[in-house]
């Protein structure tokens, strides 16, 4: 009887360590999933990488004030590619190989996106983009890259058919800064302006980090052109704008998702000179009914959610969903969950197709206002599939 009570113990023993076997095959999940919130954290377009950290943050501590996913914390950890591709590279590198990251919320800039991409993917960890709009991000089709913003024939389209429906402009200028991202988004608008009978007047580049832009705003004057629009970001944009307005010219001002934050409103000079400034951007996520109890944490916390806040928090989302019904942090898993399934953020419900781009966007048309802020305007627009 003895004998057989023991042989019972042991049965029951096996049993238990099995089934404990089997629940960590099916849970594979490290006690801490470490993500990597990679941007511009110092320099010239700190404010995005600003708002990557401000709308990661929030979702990591929402997330792990619920217990986690599947009982693993978020930890996220913050890395500064300061818009320069070399240094994205560095820290790609870095956040494989010593940091060792399950997966990736970034670049902001193309320029850092795109080669860094190629890193992530070869060593198959997941990366998705809040920011980075050149085609050519998802165009490679690498596996593991996904975005959660749109893209720039997308919001180039939008942003023409204004030109010509609302506009009515005629003598238009297009200036770009030469960088990936600026320059992409200025030739996806040059085509469609082009393909609709409206040849630019002018179409040039300035350098980034140039300061005095006389030469370029004679040149603009002396065209007499009734609409700019420029590629790129806040730090050229305000003060070409500004000269633009000291200058006398009081050509509209159309630019994209670059000049989304107060940084552009101080740079271009205030009050003084926003009016007749338009840019193209999603639907403004603090005015949908899915994220109205966020934004009240964030004010109760002093910070405006503007720009790509709540873009980042929904990067984190779509990937603690993906970690959630996979039971993995195995990029290539994370990757085909999220090309096949729709996911519920503080954006809406998003899905992607086999690119890594969304199935649906929603670029509209802004302004600013004399207080700093932005509204969208009611206008329709069609945002244009690649």
């Amino acid at each position: 009887m003895k004998k057989k009570f023991i042989n019972f113990l042991f049965y029951i023993l096996f049993i238990s360590l099995l089934t404990s076997k089997n629940i960590l095959a099916q849970n594979d999940l490290p006690d801490k999933i470490k993500i990597a919130i990679s941007g511009p954290m110092t320099g010239n377009y700190a404010a995005f990488g600003e708002q990557f950290l401000n709308g990661a943050k929030q979702a990591a501590k929402d997330i792990n004030e619920k217990g986690g996913i599947l009982g693993s914390k978020i930890i996220l950890v913050p890395s500064d590619d300061a818009c320069e591709p070399k240094q994205a590279v560095n820290i790609a590198h870095r956040s494989i190989d010593l940091d060792e990251v399950n997966a990736v919320i970034g670049h902001f800039c193309s320029s850092s996106t795109i080669p860094a991409s190629e890193i992530y993917a070869e060593e198959g960890i997941i990366m998705i983009t809040p920011a980075s709009t050149n085609p050519k991000v998802t165009d490679r089709r690498l596996s593991t890259v996904f975005r959660i913003c749109g893209r720039d024939d997308q919001q180039g389209y939008v942003a023409a058919r204004f030109i010509i429906d609302n506009l009515k402009a005629k003598r238009v200028a297009i200036i770009h800064d030469k960088d990936t991202y600026g320059k992409g988004i200025a030739d996806a608008t040059k085509k469609e302006l082009n393909k609709n009978g409206i040849n630019e007047v002018l179409y040039e580049g300035l350098t980034r980090d140039e300061k005095d832009f006389t030469a370029l705003v004679t040149k603009l004057k002396g065209l007499n052109v009734d609409a700019v629009y420029f590629g790129g970001l806040h730090t050229e944009a305000g003060p070409l704008l500004r000269q633009m307005r000291e200058f006398g010219l009081k050509a509209k001002f159309i630019s994209g998702d670059g000049i989304v934050t107060e940084d552009f409103y101080n740079t271009a000079g205030g009050s003084k000179y926003v009016k007749d400034v338009y840019m193209t951007f999603g639907k403004d996520p603090r005015n949908l009914e899915s994220g109205k109890n966020l934004i009240n944490k964030f004010k109760k916390n002093k910070i405006d959610p503007e720009g790509y806040t709540l873009y980042a928090y929904a990067s984190i989302q779509a990937l603690a969903d993906a970690i959630k019904n996979t039971k993995s942090v195995d990029g290539l898993k994370l990757a085909n969950y999220l090309h096949k399934n729709k996911v519920n953020t503080v954006l809406g419900e998003k899905s992607w197709d086999d690119k890594g781009d969304l199935k649906k966007t929603d670029y509209v048309m802004y302004t600013w206002l004399p207080n700093g802020t932005y509204k969208e305007l009611d206008i329709i627009n069609t945002t244009k599939k690649p």
